[in-house]
């Protein structure tokens, strides 16, 4: 039923509780699991943004900030290398919690929604298995919800798991 089971992480407590889900998953029906995680390259956060809507930028995207700041940490200073070291190490622990399952690993950019539903598209995934911060109200109407655009637009099905209030 399932060969290529999709785990997007961003190695949060939550993204965690999914992985016991998709590991169980991808040793009942033999599948892949692909384990990933995304560069927002778009993100506000740090003060680095690409384009925002209709252009305009929010800040400083990581180009500008490497050629602005090159001296900031020495001259080997490169904010897009060290993030991407972070992102690699956020799904290289998790592929190492997996042993008895064939498992991919990827670090993608774009937009987070974007950049999974692309990915599963690209490598035809059966299933996606994510977790959920479990933010209401205010909280998940500002900050908006990666789970949710997912399950939203996604052609596959979309397995979500929320961290329990015992488990953090």
């Amino acid at each position: 039923m399932y060969e290529h089971i999709l785990f997007p992480t961003d190695g949060s407590d939550g993204a965690a509780a999914a992985l016991a889900h998709a590991r169980t998953l991808a040793e009942t029906h033999n599948a892949t699991l692909h384990i990933m995680t995304v560069l927002d390259t778009s993100s506000p956060h740090i003060g680095m943004t690409a384009a925002g809507p209709e252009g305009a930028t929010t800040g400083m995207t990581v180009e500008e900030h490497d050629e602005s700041e090159s001296g900031m940490v020495g001259e080997e200073h490169n904010i897009e290398s060290s993030l991407q070291e972070r992102s690699q190490a956020i799904v290289d622990a998790a592929a190492d919690e997996i042993d008895a399952v064939d498992t991919v690993t990827a670090v993608e950019r774009g937009p987070p929604h974007s950049a999974i539903l692309d990915y599963a598209d690209e490598h035809d995934i059966d299933l996606i298995v994510m977790g959920t911060h479990g933010r209401t109200g205010i909280e998940r109407y500002l900050l908006g919800s990666v789970a949710e655009k997912v399950v939203r637009t996604s052609d596959v099905p979309v397995l979500t798991a929320r961290l329990g209030d015992d488990e953090g």
